[in-house]
C-alpha cells in the first residue's frame, strides 16, 4: 500500500515536472523569439541553430566554473553564517518553548475571566435591582422623612424665605402621609394619583408613615407657634406712632401670606386671632391717623366766609369796630372763585380717563405748612383728607384681599374702615354746622362726584360708594341752606341795610355777579361755554352760543342740580327787585336809570370776565338795552326836549288826521303846525346843538366809569339825537311840500351832525 502510494506520487511529481518544464520552455523560446535579430535571422534562415546552441552550451560552462570559483573564496563567510543560523534555530526553540508556556498559562487565565465575566454580570443584575428598589423607597421616604435643616429651622422660628420654604415642605409631607387611596384617586392636583412611590400602599397605612405622622403634627404645632409669634410682633409695630403702615405690609407681611393660609389650616383659631389683631390694630391706626390729620389741617382752614358774609350784606358788618369807615378786607369776601378751581384739575373723568396732574397732586403736609404759614381754603383741606382715605381704603382693600383670602360680604375691610369712615363723616358734619361757603361746598360736592368716578375705575365703588353718598347727603342740604341765606338776603335788602351808595355800581350786584359766575363755573366745568369780550352778545344782547342755549335746560344735573339752578333763577328776579329798590333812593328818574345801567353793566362785565354765559347773561343784557333805552330818552329831554315832543306830536297828529288839501294840492301850514313855533325849534337848535352834544358828553362820562359802557350810552344818545333830528326834517318837508320857508336856511346838515357825533366818539 505504501509502494502504490509512493508510485503515485512520484508519477503525480514526474508528471508536474514535464509541465513546469513544457512552461519554462515556452516563456523560454517567447523571450527568444521576442529578440528582434534573432527573430529576423530565424526568418530569412541564417541562424544555424546547432552552432548558437553550442556556443550557449559553452558559454554556460564557463559562467559555472566562475560561479563555483566565487562559492570557494566565500567559504569561510558562509561557514559564519550557517554558525549564525544555529544559534538563530537555538533561539527560536527557546521562544517557542517559552510561547507554549504562555500559551499554557492563558488557557488557565481564560477561565479566570470567563469566571469573573459571570460574577460581572450577576453583580450588574443586583445593583439594577437595588436600583430600582431604592428609587422607589426614594420618593418614599423624600415625602414623609424630615431632614434635619428643616425640623432645626422650624424650631429655630426665626421666620425669612427659608422657613417659609420649609413650613412649605412640611405642609406637602404631612398632606402625603395622611392621604388615603380615595383621597388619591379624587384629587386631581395629586402628583402620584397612582400611588406608586408607596407600591399602592396608602401613606397612612403604612409603618412608616403612621410613624412620622406625630412627629410631623409636632413640627406643625411648632410652626404655628413661631408663625403666630412674629405676626403678633410685626401687628404690634402697625400701632407705633409714626409707623410706615405701608411698609410693614409689603415687606413683613404680604411677603409671607402662604403662612396665613398655613394658619388657616392648621390652626383656625390662630389664624381669626391673627386676623382679630390686624383689624384691631388697623383700625385704631387709622382713626388715630385720620382724627390726628383733620385736626392739623383745620389749624390751616382760611375760613373765607363766616354767618354774615352773604351777598346783601349790612353795610355795618362791613365796618369796623372803632371805625365808621368800610374795611376794604372785608369787601374781598368769598364770592369769586379764582384760582379756587384748581381744586378739581387732576380726577378721572366720566369717560374714565385719568388726567394727568391726578399723578402730580400731592396731599397737604400739614407740619411744613405750619412751618410755612400757609392756608388752604377748607376745599383743599377736604380733598387731602378725602385723597388719603381713598388711597389707604385702596390700600387695604387690596391688601385684606391678598392677605387673608376673603373675597365675600364679611371681609374685614369695613372692620378696619367703620371707625375711620364714621370719624371723617361725623368732623365733616362738625364743620359744615358752621360753613356759610357755598364755593366751598359746591366743590366738595364736584370733589365728592369725582371720587366716586375714582373708586369706580379703582373697584372698591362696592365699599365706598354708599360711604360717598352719606358725604353727598350731608352736602347737598347744606348748600341749599346757604343758597337761602343769601336769597333771604337779597330779598329782604334795602337801602337801609346795605347803604343807599351813589350812581355807581354797588357793592352787592358786585358780590352777587362774582357768586353767580363761581357757582355756573363750578357746574358747568366740563363742559364750560365760553364768550369773547368783542362778540359775547349781538346787537340784541343777546347771547347766541350753543352753549348758552343748553345752558337753559339743565335737567342733565340731576334733581339736585335742578335744585340749585332754580335758586339761582329767582336769585336773578330778587337782584333785579333789590337795584330797582336801590335805585328808588335817588330822587331823580335819570339817576335812577344812570344807576341801574351801572349796576346791569357791572354785573355783566364779571360775566365776561369770568367766560360764562347762560340765561342769566342773556337777562341782564335785555335789561340794560331796556335801561339805555331810557337813559337816551331822559338825556335827550334835558337839552332837546321842545324838538322831540314836537316831532312827537306832529307825527301823531299827522298820522291821525287826514290831511286838507290847498289849491295845489299841499297840506296847509297852518292846519299842521304853527310856523312860528317851528322856527324857533329851528333857530335854537342851530345855536345850542353842539353845546347840548358837549353836555351830554361831559353827563356821560360823569355817569359811567366804565368807558365802554359810556361809549356805548354816548353813541345811542347821539344817534337817537341824529334820529330825531331828521324826524323833524322830514315833518318840515312833509308840512311845506312846495315852497320850503326861509328859516330852513337855518337847519343844520345832518353829515355835520354826525361829523360831530364822530368826532365825540374818537376822542372817547
Amino acid at each position: 500500500m505504501d509502494d502504490v502510494n509512493t508510485s503515485f506520487h512520484r508519477s503525480t511529481s514526474s508528471s508536474g515536472t514535464n509541465e513546469s518544464e513544457s512552461e519554462r520552455l515556452s516563456q523560454d523560446l517567447a523571450i527568444f523569439l521576442s529578440n528582434p535579430a534573432l527573430s529576423s535571422k530565424l526568418t530569412d534562415g541564417s541562424l544555424n541553430l546547432a552552432s548558437y546552441s553550442s556556443t550557449i552550451n559553452s558559454e554556460l560552462a564557463v559562467l559555472e566554473k566562475e560561479c563555483i570559483q566565487l562559492h570557494r573564496s566565500a567559504e569561510d563567510d558562509v561557514k559564519v553564517l550557517r554558525d549564525e543560523m544555529g544559534v538563530c534555530d537555538e533561539i527560536l526553540a527557546g521562544l517557542q518553548e517559552m510561547l507554549l508556556g504562555f500559551q499554557a498559562d492563558l488557557s488557565g487565565l481564560s477561565g479566570d475571566i470567563r469566571q469573573l465575566q459571570d460574577q460581572s454580570r450577576s453583580l450588574a443584575i443586583q445593583v439594577h435591582n437595588r436600583r430600582q428598589a431604592e428609587e422607589g423607597l426614594r420618593l418614599f421616604l423624600e415625602r414623609i422623612v424630615v431632614p434635619p435643616n428643616l425640623a432645626e429651622t422650624i424650631s429655630r422660628g426665626v421666620i425669612d424665605e427659608l422657613y417659609l420654604e420649609c413650613v412649605k415642605d412640611l405642609e406637602e409631607k404631612i398632606a402625603y402621609v395622611a392621604l388615603t387611596a380615595e383621597e388619591a384617586a379624587n384629587d386631581p392636583s395629586c402628583a402620584d394619583p397612582e400611588l406608586t412611590s408607596s407600591k399602592g400602599i396608602p401613606p397612612a397605612l403604612t409603618v412608616a408613615g403612621r410613624e412620622m405622622a406625630d412627629h410631623l403634627a409636632k413640627l406643625r404645632l411648632r410652626a404655628v407657634e413661631g408663625t403666630r409669634t412674629y405676626f403678633l410682633n410685626t401687628m404690634k409695630d402697625l400701632r407705633r406712632p409714626k409707623t410706615h403702615v405701608r411698609m410693614i405690609q409689603t415687606h413683613a407681611l404680604l411677603k409671607y401670606e402662604y403662612l396665613v393660609d398655613f394658619l388657616l389650616v392648621a390652626n383656625p383659631t390662630i389664624h381669626a386671632e391673627i386676623r382679630d389683631v390686624y383689624v384691631e390694630s388697623m383700625s385704631k391706626t387709622l382713626h388715630t391717623l385720620f382724627r390726628t390729620y383733620h385736626k392739623q389741617l383745620l389749624t390751616l382752614d382760611m375760613r373765607l366766609a363766616t354767618r354774615v358774609d352773604l351777598i346783601a350784606v349790612e353795610e355795618a358788618a362791613l365796618r369796623d369796630a372803632f371805625s365808621t369807615k368800610v374795611n376794604m378786607k372785608k369787601r374781598g369776601d368769598a364770592f369769586v372763585l379764582g384760582e379756587r378751581a384748581k381744586v378739581l384739575d387732576g380726577f378721572i373723568t366720566a369717560n374714565g380717563d385719568a388726567v394727568a396732574a391726578w399723578a402730580s397732586y400731592s396731599p397737604i403736609n400739614a407740619h411744613l405748612a405750619a412751618i410755612n404759614g400757609e392756608k388752604y381754603s377748607y376745599e383743599m383741606i377736604y380733598r387731602s383728607i378725602m385723597s388719603h382715605l381713598i388711597d389707604a381704603a385702596t390700600n387695604e382693600y387690596v391688601f385684606a384681599r391678598q392677605f387673608f383670602k376673603e373675597y365675600g360680604q364679611n371681609d374685614c375691610f369695613h372692620a378696619i374702615f367703620g371707625k375711620s369712615l364714621s370719624l371723617v363723616l361725623e368732623q365733616l358734619e362738625n364743620y359744615l354746622f358752621n360753613c356759610h361757603d357755598a364755593i366751598a361746598i359746591l366743590l366738595m360736592i364736584k370733589l365728592t362726584h369725582s371720587y366716586k368716578r375714582t373708586v369706580k375705575v379703582r373697584r372698591i365703588d362696592k365699599v365706598l360708594e354708599p360711604f360717598l353718598d352719606r358725604i353727598t347727603n350731608l352736602l347737598w342740604p347744606r348748600l341749599k341752606m346757604v343758597m337761602d341765606a343769601h336769597l333771604r338776603s337779597i330779598r329782604g335788602a334795602n337801602a337801609k341795610k346795605v347803604g343807599a351808595g351813589d350812581i355807581h355800581p354797588h357793592l352787592v350786584s358786585r358780590r352777587y355777579a362774582e357768586f353767580t359766575c363761581s357757582i355756573l363755573s363750578i357746574l358747568n366745568r366740563s363742559h364750560r361755554s365760553t364768550i369773547s369780550d368783542d362778540d359775547g352778545a349781538n346787537s340784541d344782547g343777546q347771547n347766541e352760543t350753543p352753549a348758552s342755549r343748553d345752558l337753559t335746560n339743565p335737567s342733565h344735573r340731576g334733581s339736585a342740580g335742578d335744585m340749585l339752578m332754580n335758586d339761582l333763577d329767582a336769585m336773578v328776579e330778587e337782584m333785579v327787585l333789590l337795584l330797582k329798590r336801590l335805585s328808588d333812593v335817588h330822587n331823580s328818574n335819570k339817576k335812577k336809570i344812570v344807576f341801574m345801567i351801572n349796576n346791569l353793566d357791572q354785573i355783566i362785565t364779571i360775566f365776561k370776565e369770568r367766560r360764562v354765559a347762560g340765561k342769566e347773561l342773556n337777562r341782564f343784557n335785555e335789561l340794560l338795552l331796556q335801561q339805555r333805552e331810557f337813559f337816551v330818552e331822559e338825556e335827550l329831554l334835558q337839552n332837546f326836549s321842545k324838538m322831540i315832543a314836537f316831532v312827537q306830536q306832529t307825527e301823531a297828529h299827522m298820522s291821525g288826521v287826514s290831511t286838507p288839501k290847498g289849491a295845489r294840492g299841499v297840506a296847509a301850514p297852518a292846519d299842521v303846525v304853527n310856523p312860528d313855533v317851528v322856527e324857533s325849534l329851528v333857530l335854537e337848535f342851530s345855536s345850542n346843538w353842539k353845546a347840548g352834544i358837549e353836555q351830554i358828553n361831559r353827563d356821560v362820562l360823569s355817569y359811567f366809569s366804565n368807558f365802554r359802557n359810556g361809549m356805548e350810552v354816548l353813541k345811542q344818545v347821539l344817534t337817537q339825537l341824529l334820529l330825531y333830528y331828521t324826524r323833524f326834517q322830514d315833518v318840515i318837508r312833509k308840512v311845506w311840500r312846495g315852497k320850503p320857508p326861509a328859516f330852513c336856511k337855518d337847519l343844520v346838515s345832518t353829515s355835520v351832525i354826525l361829523a360831530e357825533i364822530k368826532k365825540h366818539a374818537l376822542s372817547i
